[in-house]
């Protein structure tokens, strides 16, 4: 079974920011699956269940979100190898997408909290938002809404990172990396 976690912030108001990439993401993945809604306040999260994949948007908000990945985990007894966890990253330049295993948190309080409550060794998928232009504060830029222009770019970036996630269970990260790394 494989957990694939999108990490954002509930609420119409951060539909479209930045900081929720992962939600968007695992929007577009979902919805053409036929999935089951699962219903357990424990979790914490928007999860749904296709064949032998389940799909979490926590509802802890961001930097919560290790609250709910750990208690699907324990649950149904996920191994970390099998979590993947697309998030957004703000030290890529837009529109790059990057995998890895492992690894810091960078200061994204969303990683923060899932090293804290489930440790390190998953799967990172990154999607770049780049940084901000001017001196503006780095959690006004990361709640800020894409672009129009970058909601234009994302209709391409976003399927590739589904192709992406999918191989990733069935092939390892390095030929995963090689066939989809965007820079």
């Amino acid at each position: 079974m494989y957990l694939i976690v999108g990490l954002g912030n509930i609420g119409d108001k951060y539909q479209f920011t930045r900081h929720n990439i992962g939600f968007m993401v695992i929007d577009e993945i979902t919805k053409n699956l036929s999935t089951s809604n699962i219903n357990n306040p424990n979790f914490q999260s928007t999860l749904l269940k296709s064949g032998y994949n389940l799909f979490s948007k926590p509802t802890t908000y961001m930097n919560n979100s290790g609250v709910a990945v750990h208690s699907i985990k324990e649950y149904y007894k996920i191994d970390l190898e099998n979590i993947i966890v697309i998030h957004d990253d703000l030290d890529l330049p837009f529109g790059a997408v990057k995998f890895k295993i492992g690894g810091g948190h960078g200061g994204h309080n969303g990683l923060r909290s899932l090293d804290s409550h489930i440790g390190k060794d998953y799967i990172r998928v990154r999607i770049g938002i780049g940084k901000p232009k001017e001196k503006l504060d780095v959690a006004n830029y990361v709640l800020s809404n894409f672009s129009k222009e970058e909601m234009n770019q994302l209709q391409d970036i976003i399927p590739h990172t589904i192709k992406a996630i999918e191989s990733l269970k069935t092939e390892e990260i390095d030929v995963v990396k090689s066939k989809y790394t965007l820079k």
